[in-house]
């Protein structure tokens, strides 16, 4: 499969929203009459951002948000015409599920870490509080730190085991589907790891964080009205890429003039040539891909773990609520011994959703935790009996559900595992020492769609710089 020999051609692998976004920004930057497919293993684009109906109404099967403070994601959608669909969430809090009750999210945090324990009332006890004052008092040796570390062991030994179980470990299990104990400080709160490089007690550091951070700037989340799934193809089609669904590239391989590409089954194999390419995959297939390419990289990816998860959404009568939900959801720390993770009240946190739903209650319920693939065996079913037994417990909601949709994500989450940034920094200079080749996803540089974005961005620039600088003919 060759194309025009004046013609360009870069393929990208990998249909997630990181793919998608990489083959929009190769246009942008090499131009009409460049060639660029896409290949995308599954039937679909869109990685882990879908949308199905549930009771009749769209409701997001992966991400539903878009981190507004950070522009790549809003840009793009509004560069692809989703401008008019932005939307931002009702303005209301969120809660813990602790101790049998479900308590408000303390504010003067970050990502769990408090800026003051004696804030912590109701979620602590006062014991619990004591212990974190009298562990991270400035004169208390161990900070500030040097290297990266374990950001539920450094609260653990700062503020005691209680505020890592309790705070930590929820806020990073709605996000990684992680362990705080496991998880690097750096990679996943980076603002707070430089400043605790700086200050003596871990108090102070969550401070500078917090009053270093902009004031005001608007609304922290955005979505898009009939859901965050909607932006994969937007984008895909705005590309003008080629897309190619079904299809996995099974090797990969340079060639004097650029590279070769093995799809298809191996009895029929087909083969394409390109100029460059893009790899907007999963550690593991990465990992595969780049053996005898970018070996030192491949080596990195293959040790990267993930969590996977599943999403139990349901649709429930607004009566059944003794209680109307007022609140986005809340968080479940693993100590509660429940299988659930966190609970987003869909319909209360998007007015296009609730108005929407109507007189029901859009409901998603988070399971899975690295190292719970046990949790994840059982069926559907009893995935949403679960799910829908510890909401009773939780909210006191009662009856059955009018409808229920269950959609798992296996190892969907990369574990950003202590020393995470360097072996980033180990894949980056591997796979850059190698002509036209780029890679971009959730291993590299945050979990979330704008920052998978923004991966795709450098990774496409990259690309069209090495064209470039090998003085392919690109027509204007």
């Amino acid at each position: 499969m060759a194309g025009p020999p004046d013609r360009v051609r870069v393929a990208v692998v990998g249909g997630g929203i990181s793919g998608v976004a990489a083959a929009w920004f190769l246009r942008e930057g090499l131009g009409a009459d460049a060639d660029i497919i896409l290949f995308e293993q599954r039937s679909a684009i869109g990685g882990h951002l879908r949308v199905s109906e549930v009771a009749g109404v769209p409701v997001d099967e992966g991400a539903e948000s878009l981190l507004a403070r950070r522009p790549e994601a809003v840009d793009l959608a509004r560069a692809v015409g989703l401008g008019d669909s932005i939307v931002h969430p009702a303005d209301v809090g969120a809660g813990i599920w602790s101790g049998g009750e479900i308590r408000p999210l303390p504010k003067a945090t970050v990502m769990g870490v408090p800026a003051d324990p004696s804030s912590l009332g109701g979620l602590l006890t006062d014991a619990e509080i004591a212990e974190a004052a009298q562990r991270d008092r400035p004169a208390v040796p161990g900070m500030p730190i040097e290297a990266d570390v374990s950001i539920g062991r450094l609260v653990a030994e700062r503020m005691g085991r209680a505020v890592a179980d309790r705070l930590v470990e929820p806020l990073l299990g709605g996000v990684y589907a992680g362990r705080a104990d496991q998880l690097s400080l750096d990679a996943t709160v980076p603002a707070l790891g430089a400043a605790a490089r700086e200050h003596h007690s871990l108090a102070a550091a969550v401070q500078s964080v917090r009053q270093s951070a902009p004031a005001g700037g608007g609304p922290v989340f955005a979505g898009v009205a009939g859901g965050v799934g909607r932006l994969p193809e937007a984008v895909a089609k705005a590309s003008g890429a080629g897309v190619r669904t079904g299809v996995t590239v099974r090797e990969l391989s340079r060639t004097a003039s650029g590279w070769r590409l093995v799809t298809g089954p191996v009895p029929e194999p087909e083969v394409m040539t390109a100029d460059a390419v893009v790899l907007a995959v999963p550690a593991a297939p990465a990992a595969r891909l780049l053996r005898g390419v970018a070996d030192a990289a491949a080596v990195e990816l293959a040790a990267v773990e993930t969590a996977s998860m599943a999403i139990v959404t349901l649709a429930l009568p607004a009566s059944a609520f003794p209680v109307a939900p007022a609140s986005s959801g809340f968080l479940v720390p693993p100590a509660e011994g429940r299988m659930i993770k966190a609970v987003t009240f869909s319909s209360a946190k998007w007015p296009w959703l609730r108005d929407q739903a109507g007189d029901l209650v859009l409901v998603r319920a988070s399971i899975g935790r690295h190292g719970q693939t046990h949790d994840l065996q059982r069926d559907d079913s009893e995935l949403a009996e679960i799910a829908l037994a510890e909401l009773r417990a939780a909210t006191g909601v009662s009856g059955p559900a009018v409808d229920v949709r269950v959609t798992r994500w296996g190892g969907a989450l990369p574990q950003y595992a202590v020393g995470h940034l360097g072996r980033v920094e180990r894949i980056r200079a591997a796979v850059s020492a190698v002509p036209g080749l780029a890679v971009c996803g959730a291993v590299y540089a945050g979990v979330g769609v704008a920052a998978c974005i923004g991966t795709a961005r450098e990774a496409a620039g990259r690309v069209v710089a090495d064209v470039r600088e090998r003085h392919v003919r690109i027509k204007a």
